[in-house]
C-alpha cells in the first residue's frame, strides 16, 4: 500500500492540491489550538493549515514521498510539522495526548477501520474533538460515473453514519451528516461525491 501512495505523491504537483479540505478549514478554527494528530496526512495540506493556526501538529502517513512533500510545503509556509512515516497499526502515541484529531479522507481497510478508530480514540484527551470527512457508502455510484472523483473501490472500505456513531460512541455529536458535495482538490478529488461529515467531542476515556 505504501508503494501506491509513493507513486501518487512522487511528482512535483500536489496530488490533492495545497489548499486545506474545505470542511476541515471551516471547523478547525472554531476550537482553541493545542496538539492535533493528523492521520493519513499525505502531502500535508491539512497539517500545514493547522500549523498556520498555531496548532502543534503531528502528522503521519504510509508514504515517504508524502512526508517529503509535506515538509516542503511546511517550509514554504514557515511552519513546522512533526511528520512520522508508518502504519497506524504499528505506531504508538501517548494516551490522551492530543486535543484534536483530523480524519480527512483517512480510509482504512474494512477489516481494520473500526479498530483503528478505537485506537485513535485512546490518544485523544477527554473534551478533545475529532473532525472527520470521508466518502460514504453511497459514493460508489458517483465513482463509477466519474472515476476522477476518487475514493476506495470497495464499498466496505467506505463509511455510514451508523458506523461513525458506533465507532465513536463516547462522543457528543456536534455534527453528523451525509452530504453530496462538489470536490475540487488537486487531480484526484474532482467532481461530485457523497461524504460523511462528523465533528465529535470526546466525553470520557
Amino acid at each position: 500500500m505504501s508503494q501506491k501512495w509513493d507513486e501518487r505523491y512522487k511528482g512535483s504537483d500536489f496530488a490533492y492540491g495545497t489548499a486545506p479540505n474545505a470542511f476541515f478549514k471551516e471547523w478547525l478554527p472554531k476550537f482553541k489550538p493545542g496538539a492535533i494528530l493528523m492521520p493519513a496526512d499525505g502531502e500535508g495540506r491539512n497539517g500545514v493549515f493547522a500549523a498556520q493556526l498555531n496548532w502543534k501538529v503531528t502528522s503521519f502517513d504510509l508514504s515517504t514521498e508524502g512526508q517529503m512533500k509535506a515538509l516542503q510545503l511546511a517550509s514554504e509556509n514557515n511552519v513546522n510539522l512533526d511528520y512520522v512515516v508508518g502504519n497506524l497499526e504499528a505506531l504508538e502515541f501517548e494516551k490522551e495526548s492530543f486535543d484534536a484529531i483530523g480524519l480527512i479522507y483517512a480510509h482504512f481497510s474494512a477489516e481494520t477501520k473500526s479498530a483503528l478508530h478505537k485506537k485513535l480514540n485512546e490518544y485523544l484527551k477527554p473534551g478533545g474533538v475529532i473532525i472527520f470527512e470521508a466518502f460514504s457508502k453511497n459514493h460508489i455510484a458517483f465513482k463509477k460515473e466519474n472515476p476522477k472523483v476518487g475514493g476506495p473501490d470497495n464499498i466496505d472500505d467506505l463509511f455510514s453514519t451508523a458506523e461513525i456513531v458506533s465507532d465513536f460512541s463516547n462522543y457528543e455529536i456536534v455534527l453528523l451528516e451525509e452530504e453530496e458535495i462538489r470536490l475540487d482538490e488537486g487531480k484526484f478529488h474532482v467532481g461530485t461525491g457523497s461524504v460523511i461529515r462528523f465533528v465529535g467531542r470526546k466525553m470520557n476515556s
